[in-house]
């Protein structure tokens, strides 16, 4: 499409040379069309490069110096400062056509080298990994952008079960991706290594206690570095599953037909505090049966304002939808938090859906254990 339009730009480009130069020659000398060739290069430098603006310059010029055959030669004052001002004003054009195209070179290697080391720090979660199904989403609020102050990640364990990470660097956009890259580092380093879920969290806390004003963009930002953060453990066989919550978003589980906002009985601070707090030593068990899925988000979903400063109710709508699986869910919320935002984000934006798919070596389904025995708080929608 565009590079029809380019050939389309640049008929029109050689037609008005060539209708401006029979105007000239025909109308005789009382008028002087010649000065309005300029168009010509000036109309081709909006699609086109040096080069072939400085062709059509070149035609211009010649069209100009077949006027001025036709009216009194190329000696007259008047023929030789219009053929001296083209000259300067095609020359111009091209430079400038020259730099422009230089810039975007440029600007291109820089995007490129960008989004290579954000794919990098970003690595997409398998879309199965041991017997869950996964879906994920990253709306980036910057421009160019593909991630910023959000960050997920999933990753597998010795122990026969899937570790699963979520969070939200304070701030927002290509600033905090240092702080997001070191728990994410630490996080799959420690996934691995780790067999209980709180020896894992300390890990990361660790890390980023050691590594954060190292990474932390201090100079743009003066204040309290932190990220807020959960990170589960999906045991493979049976619905156990346990979360640690460290000052994030609840996430909600869906069952069927009902949405229950998974709160925690045991919240953690947010990573990075170091000195000023102490970690949980225990997590928050609950089920996750086969069929139920369980949506992780960042605050910049349920933050996200409508353009009369409305919230955005993930809760209340998701518990409307139905739909059949991690990805057609995901695809539902899209949808629905562009058309309540107007298509317009103000921050990082982060889905995570994780399905349990029916095993035969998984156990029958249990009912969520209650409060009296250590789970989840949980509040339906």
């Amino acid at each position: 499409m565009a590079q029809q339009a380019g050939r389309g730009l640049l008929v029109i480009a050689l037609a008005l040379i060539v209708a401006i130069t029979v105007t000239d020659i025909g109308i005789g000398t009382s008028v002087h069309l010649g000065p309005l060739l300029v168009i010509a290069p000036t109309l081709t430098a909006s699609f086109a490069g040096p080069r072939l603006t400085a062709l059509v310059g070149a035609l211009a010029q010649a069209a100009l110096v077949i006027i001025s055959v036709f009216h009194g030669g190329l000696t007259t004052t008047n023929h030789v400062a219009q053929l001296v001002a083209l000259a300067v004003l095609s020359a111009l054009v091209v430079f400038i056509t020259y730099m422009r195209e230089r810039r975007a070179r440029e600007l291109s290697r820089v995007r490129s080298v960008a989004e290579t080391a954000q794919r990098i720090l970003l690595r997409p979660p398998p879309r199965r990994i041991g017997p869950l199904r996964v879906a994920w989403l990253y709306l980036a609020a910057e421009d160019e952008a593909q991630i910023g102050g959000d960050l997920l990640a999933v990753a597998r364990a010795d122990h026969p079960c899937t570790r699963v990470l979520i969070g939200d660097v304070r701030g927002h956009g290509l600033a905090s991706i240092g702080e997001a890259s070191v728990v994410m580092g630490a996080f799959r380093e420690g996934a691995h290594r780790y067999g209980s879920l709180p020896e894992l969290v300390s890990a990361v806390e660790e890390s980023v206690c050691r590594n954060l004003e190292e990474v932390a963009d201090t100079a743009h930002d003066a204040g309290e570095h932190f990220i807020t953060a959960i990170m589960l453990d999906i045991h493979d066989h049976g619905p156990q599953a346990e979360m640690l919550n460290c000052g994030h978003p609840p996430p909600l589980l869906i069952r069927g037909d009902q949405v229950t906002v998974l709160n925690s009985r045991r919240p953690a601070p947010p990573l990075g505090l170091c000195a000023l707090c102490t970690r949980n030593e225990r997590s928050d068990p609950f089920t996750l049966e086969p069929g139920d899925m369980l949506l992780l988000y960042t605050d910049g979903v349920i933050e996200a304002r409508s353009p009369t400063g409305a919230f955005y109710p993930l809760a209340e709508r998701v518990a409307s939808f139905r739909a059949s699986g991690p990805d057609a869910l995901l695809h539902r919320i899209h949808r629905d938090l562009l058309a309540h935002t107007g298509e317009q984000l103000t921050d990082d934006a982060a889905f995570l859906i994780i399905e349990r798919t029916p095993s035969r070596h998984l156990h029958r389904p249990h009912l969520m254990a209650h409060a009296g025995d250590g789970s989840l708080p949980s509040m339906t929608v």
